[in-house]
């Protein structure tokens, strides 16, 4: 039996970029430092009525931040904010646009006012299979102390301009330096096909009640459950 061909998602730059702005990477290669270390049992909180265990020990919160590409920065930015981010000047010395302007009105009303939005200029072009597209987020799990990436969903096989990123400064009055190759967005594809679903709101059935007691029940009575009986494999 042959199994379902491998698809693939390309990053495309002009011939005089390659080798100089940072390159896309697989998001299971952003694992943050903090997660790392953490470890899967806190000592100190472990007792008779409490197992102790971290966020190291959740599948799901892992899985969000491995899944899909990282696209970096393409090359070193200068961000000084001012009067609480209602001011933000910016610089660069790369031969490239790296910053540009939105404007408040196109986000009047946004928790964040009066903090201005920006976009981010990338450099990489994005091709994938017909009929799939990308959600363009920021980092799952991971917050950047000085951005918020607003996210969005672009149809990547049929639309091959470059893609920009809007975001709102978010730290604090300072000069803040985005390294080249600082992780901007997680790129995450998808099958279109996948997201139209109709959607039924139900009350359960008795064997859905029966199977969701008994998956309770499981991950109470040994640790690491989900990762073995529910948790699909992962290429």
């Amino acid at each position: 039996m042959f199994g379902r061909r491998a698809l693939t998602i390309e990053f495309t730059c002009a011939p005089e970029d390659k080798g100089i702005i940072a390159e896309p990477f697989p998001a299971k290669g952003f694992i943050p430092d903090w997660f790392k270390k953490l470890p899967p049992v806190d000592l100190r909180e472990v007792g008779v009525g409490a197992r102790a265990q971290t966020v190291k020990r959740c599948m799901p919160f892992l899985d969000a931040m491995s899944t899909g590409w990282i696209i970096p920065l393409a090359a070193t930015v200068r961000i000084e904010v001012k009067d609480g981010g209602a001011s933000i000047e910016y610089g660069w010395d790369f031969d490239r646009t790296m910053v540009s302007n939105h404007f408040s009105y196109q986000v009047s009303g946004h928790p964040l006012e009066p903090r201005p939005p920006i976009k981010l200029h990338n450099y990489w072009g994005i091709r994938t299979p017909p009929g799939w597209s990308c959600l363009f987020a920021p980092p799952l799990n991971r917050a950047h102390p000085a951005l918020e990436i607003m996210s969005g969903i672009v149809d990547t096989d049929t639309y091959h301009e470059l893609i920009n990123f809007p975001c709102l400064v978010t730290g604090k009055d300072a000069l803040h330096r985005l390294d080249k190759g600082t992780p901007l967005v997680q790129v995450i594809p998808f099958e279109r096909a996948g997201t139209y679903i109709k959607g039924v709101v139900r009350t359960e059935t008795e064997a859905e009640k029966a199977e969701r007691i008994a998956h309770s029940r499981s991950i109470q009575a040994s640790e690491g459950w989900y990762r073995s009986a529910a948790r699909a494999a992962r290429s």
